[in-house]
């Protein structure tokens, strides 16, 4: 391998973007690791000991950072995205709750944030390097010279779904080294180079605690309704932004058959409520489309679709309404089709598309 390569790699202070910057210099790669620092302390956030991407707790992963880089014997450096985060990501993350919608921050924070922000900031900054490297579960393709994302090894551990807002001229320019292991693999190797990260939980939550209310101001979280489909009122909410479509817990409403939501009316500050079955739907419309594959207005297509991360992926067609919009028919009615949740297309292991769910 070329030692004049240079790689920089994302490090977060976790086990796997640790592993991903060993493999690289191992292989002889000139490697740099480089960490964002998003926490400003502007939030009234608690330390819980959880591992999370955005609270009090980013000084310890900087420290573990700069500890892998000084085993390794690399480069590193930290540049402070805190006031792009906040305006990219936090505000995003609020404007969509607000709006009645359920948000992926994680989507959100890996197309603006690590593969934008901190590419150019640390190029800004004289830092040169060949390509960008994260520890993600994932793959790039190059099929007949064109570069795919494409689903890592251990599908069970895959995180395509997350890097899915990634552009298509990003791909060619991308390492992901981690994209055929296992989780058990990676930690094993943390572990034989004496990494302190090799045992560290991943972060669970996006923010510490799992409790994001400390981001709203109090005039944003008014109590309201909640109602059935009739529009009859069965009981209170707490405000709009503690509820998603397809939940039941938390409610604190009592009805003879179990009732979930269906639907969230910001306008009138409502919840509305339905029973199971009208959860399900045979079709969704997606906007701001970012596709790895070329279509036209007007062009269909058959795949399978992901609604959220947890979500199997379900055989459907796709109709392409606009240059980035296109209507989804489902060939099994999907259970809790979710307005700002991020829908991703797949042909086999490859990436086709993802965007935005507008509707049901």
């Amino acid at each position: 391998m070329n030692k004049k390569t240079t790689v920089a790699v994302g490090l977060s202070g976790g086990v796997d973007s640790s592993v991903a910057a060993a493999i690289l210099t191992k292989k002889g790669y000139n490697v740099i690791g480089l960490t964002m620092k998003i926490w400003d302390g502007s939030y009234k956030l608690e330390e819980t000991g959880n591992d999370a991407c955005f609270g009090p707790g980013e000084a310890q992963d900087i420290e573990l950072a700069s500890e892998v880089c000084k085993k390794l014997g690399i480069e590193y450096k930290v540049f402070d995205l805190s006031k792009e985060y906040k305006q990219h990501v936090i505000e995003y993350f609020k404007d969509e709750y607000l709006q009645g919608r359920t948000p992926n921050p994680c989507v959100m924070c890996n197309h603006k944030m690590k593969f934008g922000f901190l590419i150019n900031k640390a190029k800004e900054a004289g830092v040169d390097f060949d390509y960008f490297a994260t520890g993600h579960y994932a793959k790039i393709k190059k099929i007949k010279g064109e570069f795919f994302l494409s689903k890592s090894t251990n599908i069970k551990k895959d995180q395509t779904y997350f890097l899915s807002g990634l552009e298509k001229n990003q791909l060619s320019n991308l390492m992901f080294p981690l994209g055929d292991l296992d989780k058990s693999q990676v930690r094993e190797m943390a572990a034989e180079l004496g990494f302190e990260v090799a045992e560290r939980k991943d972060s669970q939550d996006f923010i510490t605690g799992g409790d994001y209310s400390p981001l709203f101001k109090e005039n944003e979280t008014t109590p309201g309704e909640i109602v059935n489909d009739k529009g009859e009122v069965l009981g209170q909410h707490k405000g709009i932004i503690f509820y998603t479509v397809g939940q039941r817990k938390g409610l604190g409403i009592s009805a003879l058959n179990p009732l979930y939501v269906s639907r969230i009316d910001a306008k009138n500050n409502r919840v509305i409520v339905s029973d199971n079955n009208a959860l399900f739907s045979e079709n969704m419309f997606v906007k701001e489309m970012n596709y790895f594959q070329n279509y036209s207005v007007g062009d269909s297509f058959k795949c399978k679709v992901k609604i959220r991360q947890k979500h199997e992926e379900t055989p459907a067609e796709i109709k392409v309404l606009e240059k980035d919009r296109v209507e989804v028919k489902f060939e099994f009615a999907q259970r809790a089709v979710t307005p700002g949740q991020v829908a991703v297309f797949y042909d086999n292991d490859l990436v086709l598309a993802s965007g935005l769910i507008e509707k049901k």
